[in-house]
């Protein structure tokens, strides 16, 4: 996965550096470098969602008070990145959890169109939109290693880092996880989730 750094300005590590020090302005160049970034990332995992600006903000609070815990500051992207997917993951589970409960009505399906680039290649976009399709019945976590995989294009191990586990369980989502798209292209009809 190519994360985004800028050429000109601060190295990520700098930014680090200074933001731990207190330095606003560079909390604030953390904020402009990688708000596309983990913006993106957000809406990629989670679709169209009205609380979408609401996890953005929650992942830069956490970076910002979190900052003593990251090892190599010059990874900054990465562990932004691993924020979105474990905040995203957190928010999945609460909402299917409350959506069980009675607690929530289910979710608008995802806008398939709204995040399908145009510009891609034809048979890309008709995979991107059968992915979006199914990947709402996949279980979060599952979903999740998808579509890191499949949509973010990270490599296995890249997964297994953003989401914190091991390669042998992102593996093993993966694998569940592509099974699991395999059937429901073979058989369009909607499938519940354990």
């Amino acid at each position: 996965m190519q994360l985004v750094s800028s050429p000109q300005g601060p190295s990520d590590a700098a930014l680090v550096v200074a933001a731990r020090a207190g330095e606003d302005w560079a909390r604030e160049a953390m904020y402009r470098r990688y708000s596309g970034l983990v913006f993106g990332m957000a809406y990629r995992l989670l679709g169209r969602d009205h609380e979408i600006d609401d996890l953005v903000q929650e992942c830069f609070a956490q970076a910002l008070a979190n900052l003593h815990r990251l090892d190599d500051p010059q990874a900054l992207g990465a562990w932004l990145a691993s924020l979105v997917v474990r905040t995203t993951h957190k928010m999945l589970r609460r909402r299917a959890v409350a959506t069980r409960l009675g607690l929530r009505r289910p979710m608008d399906p995802l806008d398939a169109d709204r995040l399908v680039s145009p510009n891609a290649p034809a048979d890309v976009q008709a995979e991107l939109r059968a992915i979006y399709r199914i990947i709402e019945a996949l279980p979060t976590r599952a979903r999740i290693a998808l579509v890191l995989r499949r949509v973010e294009g990270m490599s296995q191990e890249e997964v297994a880092q953003a989401m914190g586990v091991s390669l042998s369980t992102a593996k093993r989502l993966l694998a569940d996880g592509e099974e699991r798209l395999r059937e429901a292209l073979r058989d369009p009809s909607p499938r519940s989730t354990p």
